[in-house]
């Protein structure tokens, strides 16, 4: 199979300059070319993630797309880059304070509580999570311990309904809800970026998050209840009764923890680094500065709630493949690479084609663009600069634009290996595949027809 592909990489690069490519200037088709190998690299290569990133930045400098070493590193420069960073390390101290469980103790504890309820509550609480959480994997670690919990207090099996439902919200919904806020997690974050490199819109969190909440809490709705359905009816075993009859959890390390003096102090600031992205400017206070503030006040000595240990553990693999991916981004960008794309993507439309026909063609294309992508890091650096070229020829509004192709690659997660958040769920083996597809296939599909909804009767009014 790999020799496949790079027998076709090779083949392309051979006769595609004088058949498909004949538009493109020299640099620009071995721009494409890069690319190509970028997508197999990331994709279908078993080659690891790092090493692949500076093959890559090597690549840049053996083709000769930049004037100098430095530039080819420009990725890296990125203050999105350094945001996931900051955010990825603070996200680790939540868990260290022991969040997880006093969160998991005080659902336990509320009054009349009953697994419908917390089958309601739950998609809910998830997807206000990134709000507190920036990192979809922290908060799948976070969550998954206490779905543990529950499960065993309301007295379950391990493959219960209940549990199925409850791995689907922490795999699925929150990798989804990661896009709620631009400060929820590593997309989010380069998206945002990418929307203010490109000189689409300087967008607050309040502003994001007014524009792309309404749109993907209707996803969310509608995949949720779609779950929650489809295990009941796939799984009759499990009586209405007992979804409903109240159960007094058993005795549990959870059901005991209390909050302490670190947990107050890091909710407490936490709380206040949120508020500050809410109620400043982000062209006056700069996003990445409360974050860094923060990060030093927890690595303090007399304080010490993050150390070298944290730092050297963050994957450095996944730094290196946004900082390439950014490289990458910004060549197609200058060098008219995703301009020219564009262009024979645009052959696709048919002529006199309305906004409606427009939009309905560039989220299906978009939506079969994510497919070929592993993580959607890498889906929207690639995939952005190559897409917003068609807002001036088609006639949608860039941010329209820009905001369909956020939606639809954050919100396609098909193959467990479309997110490492998804990929974990999945691995805990109480989804079938079956079920997991199914699931992920509609709710795909949900947000790819969400997107279109939004796109033609809401995000226009932002342009």
């Amino acid at each position: 199979m790999h020799a496949v592909i790079i027998a076709g990489i090779i083949l392309f690069a051979s006769f595609a300059p004088d058949i498909i490519l004949q538009d493109f200037n020299p640099e620009q088709q071995r721009t494409v070319l890069l690319l190509l190998l970028a997508i197999y690299l990331w994709t279908f290569s078993k080659m690891p993630t790092g090493a692949a990133s500076i093959l890559l930045l090597a690549m840049i400098i053996i083709l000769n797309l930049t004037d100098s070493v430095e530039e080819a590193m420009a990725g890296f420069l990125s203050s999105a880059l350094y945001f996931i960073l900051i955010l990825s390390i603070l996200s680790q101290v939540l868990i260290k304070v022991d969040a997880d469980k006093v969160i998991s103790s005080k659902i336990l504890g509320l009054e009349n509580i009953t697994p419908r309820k917390i089958v309601q509550i739950l998609p809910v609480f998830m997807s206000l999570l990134p709000v507190l959480i920036p990192s979809a994997f922290a908060r799948l670690k976070t969550v998954l311990p206490f779905v543990d919990s529950m499960n065993e207090a309301f007295g379950f099996p391990d493959d219960s309904v209940f549990k199925k439902y409850a791995v689907y919200v922490t795999g699925l919904v929150n990798q989804n809800s990661t896009m709620i806020v631009y400060t929820g997690g590593g997309y989010p974050v380069l998206a945002a970026q990418l929307l203010k490199d490109y000189e689409i819109a300087d967008l607050g969190w309040s502003g994001w998050f007014l524009i792309i909440a309404p749109p993907l809490w209707c996803a969310l709705i509608v995949t949720s209840i779609f779950s929650w359905f489809y295990l009941k009816l796939s799984y009759p075993s499990e009586s209405a009764e007992s979804f409903t009859i109240e159960k007094n959890p058993p005795g549990t390390d959870y059901y005991e923890y209390k909050p302490t003096k670190r947990f107050w102090f890091v909710i407490m600031t936490f709380s206040l680094m949120i508020l500050t992205w809410i109620f400043t400017d982000p062209g006056q206070l700069p996003t990445l500065l409360p974050p860094m503030i923060l990060l030093v006040l927890y690595a303090l000595p007399k304080i010490e709630l993050i150390t070298n240990e944290d730092i050297r553990a963050f994957n450095w693999e996944n730094f290196l493949l946004i900082g390439a991916s950014l490289s990458i981004g910004v060549i197609l960008d200058q060098n008219g690479t995703a301009r020219m794309i564009a262009e024979q993507l645009i052959s696709l439309v048919p002529e006199d084609a309305g906004i409606v026909i427009n939009i309905i063609i560039v989220a299906i294309i978009m939506f079969l663009f994510r497919m070929i992508f592993i993580v959607p890091t890498s889906a929207v650096i690639v995939i952005f600069p190559v897409m917003i070229p068609y807002a001036e020829m088609t006639g949608i509004p860039a941010l329209t634009l820009a905001f369909i192709v956020i939606m639809i690659i954050g919100g396609t997660n098909i193959l467990p290996i479309h997110s490492p958040t998804l990929y974990f769920a999945f691995k805990e083996g109480v989804l079938s595949r079956k079920d997991h597809y199914m699931m992920a296939v509609f709710s795909s599909l949900t947000f790819l027809i969400i997107s279109i909804l939004a796109a033609l009767l809401y995000w226009n009014l932002w342009s």
